[in-house]
């Protein structure tokens, strides 16, 4: 009973609360005894509207969060309405029926029927709606409401933290953000559909016509092009919501990789794509520099031994670059939930279509004090994937390999080799080792290195295709990749 009164207490407090403007927070209390007459009226066909539109509008309140059962903030205004709700959704989750007799006896054994008014309000509430018909609308008024309402409270909450000034700020952004994030969820209905919906010819978006549109080679389903063709033949692209991991041992060439990768994206091809960068190892001036000089053709040696004396190249490739949609970080330790408020930037305010990540293992997560390494690595992992769903853009993920590869006899990467942990495997739709042998290859002449080196990208798991092979020479001086021709002398850079 006690706990019953204390959530009856926060409810009331949440729904006279008012913001420092001293005006009443967005209600409509015609729309919420609507929505509560029509259930009473026809429970069948009004109590799934109403869960499907309102129940997405139920958050957790601050204080109980971390409660084994959390009380949540109320979507209706009026405190009786709630409990009448409530109550509605209690007796249909028990198979119940819902009318006046089996709802009033319900808050009568909650001992709250005088408080909603009793009898004679059931009855009223009953008979103030004529027609059932706008049920859905009616919801969507008392949904909206209490988004509002939240969207109040939450900034209020927010101003008080600042203003209080002792939670640290980066956490206190994360914790804003997802005060956000949460309520923008509070709209969002999950739609079942049947198997025939999404399989009909009909369907725009159904399997069939992606299947046509992908034996047509159409590019809105084909992903991403990454421009190195045996790649993308492979593959199919970078699919939005993909989580593309790229291991290797250091030293490999999987960040010149990646920077090749990004752009062929960027610069490449009829329908240049906007990239995002995140790099915690490399400066973003160092990384602007490498793509500079592989797009001239020049290495940085180069430069320091005076062996350039024709800028024309280096001038042409900043200027193709300059047009170039490419943005990089290059925040240090970055955390996971620092890395979801600068992709979405990325996403909204620059339009990036791809993002890349280097390199994994370098990411931080908020971690309890018994956490290891293995359990923050896998949630950054999950953070990762989940992410790359709700920007709906493929991510492609760096990361390392552990020194296991090393000891084995051929040298080839395993899955069982990813470094940390296992949940990188399991969160990746896709993953490829670089690999290439870098110790007898530190023994080739400079000669033979500029004809280049070989290396191959072995696509060890794709979730929706083919694993296999893809055959490439490294150039060292130039740091740069391209796929292996079987015509030597007059290969043709993947683009």
């Amino acid at each position: 009973m006690a706990d019953t009164n204390d959530k009856n207490t926060q409810n009331n407090n949440f729904a006279s609360r008012s913001t420092t403007l001293d005006k009443p927070l967005p209600h409509d209390i015609e729309a919420e005894a609507a929505v509560l007459g029509a259930i009473i009226n026809d429970p069948d066909s009004c109590i799934d509207v109403a869960l499907d539109i309102l129940a997405p509008a139920l958050l957790p309140s601050d204080n109980s969060s971390r409660a084994k059962t959390p009380s949540r903030r109320p979507v209706f205004h009026l405190p009786k309405h709630q409990r009448i709700y409530s109550c509605m959704c209690e007796l249909h989750s028990q198979d119940t029926p819902i009318d006046l007799l089996t709802l009033s006896r319900a808050l009568k054994s909650k001992k709250i029927l005088d408080e909603v008014g009793g009898e004679t309000y059931l009855m009223e509430l009953m008979r103030s709606v004529p027609t059932t018909a706008n049920i859905d609308k009616w919801c969507v008024i008392v949904r909206d409401n209490a988004i509002l309402r939240n969207l109040i409270i939450s900034c209020e909450e927010i101003k008080e933290q600042c203003v209080d000034a002792t939670t640290p700020v980066a956490d206190l952004l994360g914790e804003a953000e997802k005060k956000i994030l949460d309520i923008g969820e509070m709209e969002q209905r999950v739609e079942m559909r049947s198997i025939g919906e999404l399989i009909s010819p009909n369907n725009e978006n159904g399997a069939m016509q992606r299947l046509i549109k992908l034996a047509q080679k159409d590019d809105s389903v084909m992903g991403i092009r990454t421009h190195f063709p045996n790649l993308d033949k492979l593959i199919t692209g970078l699919m939005p919501g993909d989580m593309f991991v790229i291991a290797a041992r250091p030293s490999i060439g999987k960040t010149s990789f990646a920077l090749n990768m990004m752009v062929n994206i960027a610069m490449h091809g009829s329908d240049p794509k906007g990239v995002g960068f995140f790099s915690l190892e490399m400066q973003a001036e160092k990384i602007t520099t490498r793509i500079l000089c592989t797009e001239s053709g020049f290495s940085e040696r180069d430069f320091i031994d005076g062996m350039v004396t024709n800028m024309s190249k280096i001038t042409s490739a900043a200027a193709r670059l300059s047009h170039a949609n490419i943005i990089i970080d290059d925040t240090e330790a970055l955390k996971i939930h620092e890395l979801r408020s600068k992709a979405r930037k990325m996403k909204h305010v620059y339009n990036v279509d791809v993002i890349f990540i280097d390199y994994l293992q370098l990411m931080r997560a908020e971690t309890r004090r018994n956490d290891n390494r293995q359990e923050e690595v896998s949630m950054i992992s999950s953070g990762i994937k989940a992410l790359a769903k709700e920007l709906s853009v493929p991510i492609v993920v760096l990361a390392q390999l552990n020194r296991e590869v090393e000891k084995t006899a051929s040298g080839i990467p395993r899955l069982s080799h990813l470094r940390e942990s296992g949940a990188i495997e399991q969160d990746a739709d896709m993953v490829a080792f670089l690999h290439r042998d870098r110790d007898k290859q530190k023994e080739i002449s400079s000669d033979i290195q500029e004809k280049g080196l070989d290396a191959q990208l072995i696509v060890e798991k794709n979730r929706n295709g083919a694993t296999g092979i893809v055959d490439l020479l490294f150039f060292p001086k130039t740091t740069f990749f391209k796929c292996k021709s079987r015509i030597p002398d007059d290969a043709v850079p993947c683009d």
